[in-house]
């Protein structure tokens, strides 16, 4: 049993487009993205790095980091506006 995870980034479909489509080369969370990637999770102390053989999956905790960073660049203090 894995992570929550959505869809695949790179499919295409008739309605939306890819992501990849929206997201500029050069923006920021492209950068977000991969540092976050390259990081070692479960040596930095995140509890749910690897996942439970059992119950419903948590969502993985790169992709809340990734979120977190994002709002911290932005501004974006509350957790429901994130």
């Amino acid at each position: 049993m894995g992570y929550i995870s959505g869809t695949d980034r790179g499919q295409t479909s008739l309605l939306p487009a890819r992501i990849e489509d929206y997201v500029a080369a050069d923006a920021a969370v492209r950068v977000i993205d991969a540092f976050v990637d390259g990081l070692d999770v479960a040596q930095l102390g995140f509890r749910r790095a690897v996942e439970a053989s059992t119950g419903r999956p948590p969502y993985d905790p790169r992709d809340l980091l990734k979120l977190y960073i994002y709002g911290y660049f932005n501004e974006v203090r509350s957790s429901r506006r994130l």
